[in-house]
């Protein structure tokens, strides 16, 4: 039986089904640990394979419900079981949404920094796929998005309202 850095056993750890190691506590709507027995707000199933399309309009529900950090989970599920000549894409939209996250949680430099870095994914993917409106996104629109609020949260210094400055997806509607 071993221990953690800060002097727990190991044996206490919160463990999956698998037994692999889980942090159990809850988390609030931008997946920041709360508490053990305060209410959080659900999390995201991991490894769940959804179809592309289903990707993008969950990853757009909790986005506009100011989870960022949920709908990374989205994107991130379909980067890793996509095929692989989208894979580019999907990382790049889970970059955009943990900017999102950190931009919210008022972490300017991280976050204008991964709203650029998934931006620029984006748009490289979209350039080399020729394909910029994939699954019905409009990967213009996203891309533009994602560099205005990089240097928003950069000029005011302050967190963002993650519900209030959320991308459209597949444009206005």
């Amino acid at each position: 039986m071993g221990t953690t850095s800060s002097g727990r056993q190991t044996d206490a750890r919160d463990r999956d089904s698998e037994g692999r190691a889980r942090n159990a506590r809850p988390r609030d709507g931008l997946g920041r640990p709360l508490p053990y027995g305060a209410d959080g707000v659900d999390r995201q199933p991991e490894g769940v394979v959804r179809t592309p399309e289903r990707s993008v309009a969950e990853a757009q529900e909790l986005l506009d419900a100011g989870k960022p950090f949920h709908a990374h989970e989205v994107f991130e599920d379909a980067w890793k079981s996509g095929p692989e000549e989208e894979r580019a894409l999907w990382r790049g939209l889970a970059q955009l949404a943990v900017g999102l996250t950190h931009s919210a949680r008022g972490n300017v430099t991280g976050g204008a920094r991964l709203l650029r870095r998934g931006a620029g994914a984006v748009e490289e993917w979209a350039a080399g796929a020729g394909a910029p409106q994939p699954y019905g996104m409009d990967l213009a629109g996203v891309v533009a998005w994602a560099r205005e609020l990089a240097g928003d949260v950069e000029e005011s210094g302050e967190a963002v309202d993650a519900r209030g400055r959320a991308p459209r997806l597949r444009g206005r509607t």
